[in-house]
């Protein structure tokens, strides 16, 4: 039997050789190769001068990758100080311009009185009066035993006056004003409250109202209608406008206003009476022209009778009336010296004078305009006219608001 071959056993059993070692990489890592360092911040307006010093280590300046923010200053430079905006100057404001910003209004315990003035109107008008009493009774007489009611119907008609309705007709028919568009009103109401809170007086009493006029002119009509013309509510500042209400109020407060208009009612058949007399006088007169002198003769003889039946019956009233005209225009001088007076007291004079001195260029310009008219020259008034005025003249007013005019000295002590 053949046996296995023999396979040697070595005597030391080999060992397994130790692994080759693995490359020496290296301790610390490449350095990156150097960026450009950023551009030192040029120095910016208001930081102090950099002068000579020792020289110091400079610090390292960290690299900057791409995409990290700009290095600055630690300490941002001083920010010069803003001035602040200037507001546009407000627009100049006219001298005469007032404040109608008011608060609480004092009214006064007397509302209205009578002054001297509607008393010496109320009185100038009696002739007047008399004669139309006559006209109505001629008048009445044809009604026959129904003419006492007509005679007493025409005296209670005076009550009229202060009816606010029947006022509100005068001032359209007569007067010719209409109610302020709502524009208007915004202007008007704030000057009338300054107007009426300095004189104590409740002004919801009287109705503001506008006349379309391009003159500088107001009225105070009835017993509660103040009325100014479009001219003086848009063309004058609100401190003037003021003046001329005042000037208005003032006829209210003194009774003028309703003592004239009283007069004027009561004298109304009077006045119609005499117009129809002067024309009848004077048709009569053209057609006795054409008789000759006999026909003139036979005018002056009637008219001669009727004036004299007229004289004797009435004891000179006739006589009388024909210087009632000037007694009242003289009266009415002197209701307009009052009422500037009233404006004057509540502070308006300066105002007043300077609505004065524009209705005076008013004057004077159409003075100028006639006179053109008529060739070149200039028309003097004559003393009748000027007596027939129912105003003062412009230095006649000027001179009476000279005392509220003049700067008031220091209080005097007693």
């Amino acid at each position: 039997m053949t046996s296995p071959p023999d396979h040697p056993e070595p005597s030391v059993r080999p060992h397994p050789e130790p692994p080759p070692a693995p490359p020496a990489y290296p301790t610390a890592a490449p350095t990156p190769p150097p960026y450009p360092q950023a551009a030192a911040a040029p120095p910016y307006p208001h930081t102090a001068p950099r002068y000579p010093g020792p020289p110091q280590a400079a610090a390292p300046v960290p690299p900057q990758y791409p995409g990290s923010a700009p290095q600055y200053p630690t300490a941002p430079p001083p920010v010069p100080p803003v001035a602040p905006p200037v507001a546009p100057p407000a627009p100049a404001q006219h001298p005469h311009h007032i404040d109608t910003d008011r608060g609480r209004v004092f009214l006064s315990d007397k509302q209205r009185q009578t002054d001297a003035t509607a008393w010496g109107n109320l009185l100038l008008h009696v002739p007047n009066f008399l004669c139309s009493l006559f006209v109505v009774g001629l008048v009445a007489a044809f009604f026959g035993g129904f003419g006492i009611v007509v005679v007493l119907a025409w005296l209670a008609s005076g009550a009229l006056v202060f009816h606010r309705p029947t006022e509100s007709a005068l001032a359209r028919h007569v007067f010719r004003l209409r109610h302020p568009t709502p524009q208007e009103r915004a202007v008007l109401e704030p000057v009338w409250r300054e107007v009426t809170a300095r004189a104590g007086v409740e002004g919801r009493n009287y109705e503001l109202w506008v006349e379309d006029s391009d003159a500088l002119n107001a009225v105070a009509a009835a017993g509660h209608i103040v009325g100014v013309t479009r001219f003086a509510m848009n063309g004058l500042p609100n401190g003037q406008l003021a003046a001329v209400m005042a000037h208005e109020l003032g006829h209210h407060v003194g009774g003028h206003a309703w003592s004239s208009l009283l007069g004027y009612w009561y004298a109304l058949p009077g006045r119609t009476a005499w117009r129809v007399l002067k024309a009848v006088s004077g048709f009569t007169f053209r057609i006795s022209r054409a008789f000759g002198c006999f026909g003139m003769g036979f005018l002056v003889l009637v008219v001669g009778s009727v004036g004299l039946a007229t004289i004797s019956t009435f004891y000179g009233l006739p006589l009388l009336l024909l210087v009632v005209p000037y007694a009242l225009a003289a009266v009415g001088r002197r209701a307009e010296l009052r009422a500037d007076e009233h404006a004057a007291a509540l502070g308006f004079a300066p105002m007043l004078a300077a609505v004065l001195d524009t209705m005076h260029r008013q004057e004077q310009w159409q003075q100028a305009q006639l006179a053109a008219q008529g060739g070149g020259r200039h028309v003097e008034e004559s003393a009748l006219a000027r007596l027939l005025s129912s105003h003062p003249d412009h230095h006649t007013r000027l001179h009476h608001l000279q005392p509220y005019l003049q700067p008031q000295g220091p209080a005097q002590n007693g």
